[in-house]
């Protein structure tokens, strides 16, 4: 594991050099939220043949503190952005694979700084706001209203805010802590636009159980960038599609690789 300064945040990552005579890639992985760098490990072994590959923890992930500041994702892909121009200066052509959280990163990342990025693959990925019915609308509307009022009642009424929390919260936000400010900032982004910016190859991921990042996200990601082809993966969900799935993925990766543009 290696650690270093890039700026403004510290860079945690794992390294798994080539096993090939002549690398034809350098590979980014890029995990979920909530999760660090050994969650793609497993996947990221068996490309050890088609290039150097290096596993990150975000700031604010693993053993990467979390930034001075609540960054949304566009500060996340500048952040990468100066780590892989200070870490791949031999300008192999790149590929960031991301689960999730790191889809969000990958999407901005691409936009931003194209010149980077020479592939996508994006597993599960996030960035677009989930089509919900009208009920599931209204109810989610009601929660957050309750919330809120609750909130700014709770010195009056010598309510604990964070039993406030516990029992309004997703998992995900009881959980952040320090990084809450990160997390409100990333589930309110709409990256439809910056999808379109998107003129890298790019292969979408996703399972056909996943109730995190529904398959209809990526059916949309697919419209939206220009370059894009989407693969659902029968019976896998948001983390399954990285564990008895990832054999799957490894396939359709392959592939992706190989595909000439």
């Amino acid at each position: 594991m290696t650690m270093h300064e890039i700026t403004d945040a510290t860079v945690s990552a794992d390294r798994i050099p080539a096993s090939g005579p002549k690398p034809a890639w350098r590979f980014v992985w890029a995990h979920g939220w909530g999760q660090n760098r050994t969650a793609m490990a497993a996947l990221a072994q068996t490309f050890a043949a088609f290039g150097e590959h290096i596993l990150i923890d975000f700031p604010g992930f693993g053993d990467a503190p979390p930034p001075t500041e609540a960054w949304g994702t566009a500060e996340y892909a500048d952040w990468a952005a100066r780590f892989i121009a200070a870490d791949f200066p031999d300008g192999l052509p790149l590929v960031w694979i991301g689960h999730s959280f790191g889809c969000r990163v990958g999407l901005q990342l691409a936009a931003r700084h194209p010149a980077l990025v020479a592939r996508l693959c994006l597993i599960a990925g996030a960035g677009l706001p989930r089509r919900r019915s009208a009920l599931e609308k209204v109810r989610i509307s009601g929660k957050v209203y309750t919330y809120k009022t609750l909130r700014k009642l709770a010195p009056l009424l010598g309510i604990d805010t964070d039993q406030l929390r516990e029992r309004f919260g997703s998992a995900d936000y009881r959980n952040a802590g320090a990084m809450r400010g990160v997390l409100t900032r990333v589930v309110n982004e709409d990256l439809s636009e910056i999808a379109r910016q998107v003129r890298c190859p790019v292969r979408l991921i996703y399972g056909s159980d996943d109730t995190e990042t529904p398959p209809e996200i990526g059916e949309r990601l697919a419209e939206l960038i220009p370059d894009a082809r989407l693969t659902i993966l029968d019976g896998l969900d948001h983390y399954t599609v990285l564990g008895q799935g990832r054999h799957q993925v490894a396939r359709r990766l392959r592939d992706f690789l190989g595909e000439r543009k």
